[in-house]
């Protein structure tokens, strides 16, 4: 197994609150940072369910690299945070994490989600003072599964907990063995109170998101493997005023891990370079 969280740069961590919220903290190239960046906000990245900081080991070091800091949190139980009793944790917990280490960052930050934390990542946005969002295959609104819901075939029970994923070692169209892997190694079980709030796929209403309170620049990247996904993706940016970008024949874990990860990494680039510098 190639294990990816081996070839972060250094990094500080912190361990944020009474739940010892574990954030990982990459300061930006400080060559590039002092010279081209001035004074571009950071970014923190929200992982998915079942997931942590870890998911990100892709992606981070080519922000890095190019003068971007980074914080990597992660939900109360979830990778090196606080062990909590799982059967208990809300939607509204996960915000309160978010919140909270918000309130520590010392200034706005462009918020990076993905799946789970993409839907949270959205509802954060309505209140909260943001220098950006950006969404990666994010669990769907409320208002874009009434618009195109998922196929009533497709749901699923939850029980008091949502076990770690199954991943067969076979590869996928974009990942490779290795890849599935990786994430094997560190899935873990979800909260099935927080599922039942935002999945369609367990018959939740999902989280309703307005987007008139999201006012700060937005991009949306959806993994399609289907005209219905992509219309969701473009969905979600209508609803948030937002940049979008699908990317055909790319799974959900793909993008963030598989072997086209880079394509999402320079489309935030290029975004970022458009709207920042």
């Amino acid at each position: 197994m190639t294990d990816y969280t081996q070839f972060l740069p250094e990094h500080e961590v912190q361990h944020i609150g009474k739940y010892e919220l574990y954030v990982e903290v990459y300061k930006g190239n400080q060559a590039l940072t002092t010279k081209t960046m001035g004074t571009s906000p950071p970014l923190l990245f929200v992982h998915g369910a079942y997931t942590g900081s870890w998911m990100w080991s892709k992606y981070i070091p080519h922000f890095v690299e190019l003068g971007w800091t980074c914080y990597a949190m992660n939900l109360r139980s979830h990778y090196r945070s606080r062990v909590m009793d799982m059967t208990q944790i809300t939607v509204e917990d996960y915000l309160d994490d978010i919140r909270e280490v918000l309130s520590l960052l010392g200034e706005p930050p462009i918020l990076v989600g993905f799946s789970m934390g993409g839907i949270l990542s959205q509802k954060i946005a309505e209140t909260a003072e943001l220098a950006g969002l950006i969404i990666i295959d994010t669990s769907i609104s409320k208002e874009v599964h009434d618009a195109l819901p998922y196929p009533e075939t497709d749901r699923i029970q939850p029980g008091i907990i949502m076990p770690a994923p199954l991943r067969e070692e076979n590869e996928t169209i974009d990942e490779t063995v290795e890849d599935i892997d990786f994430q094997r190694h560190y899935l873990q079980m979800e909260s099935a109170k927080a599922f039942r709030t935002f999945s369609a796929l367990c018959g939740a209403k999902g989280i309703s998101i307005d987007g008139n309170l999201i006012t700060c620049p937005s991009l949306v990247i959806k993994a399609v493997l289907s005209e219905d996904e992509h219309q969701r993706g473009q969905f979600t940016a209508k609803q948030l005023g937002a940049s979008y970008a699908g990317l055909w024949d790319t799974t959900h874990t793909g993008l963030l891990v598989g072997q086209r990860y880079k394509e999402a990494v320079n489309l935030i680039l290029e975004w970022l370079n458009r709207h920042y510098q």
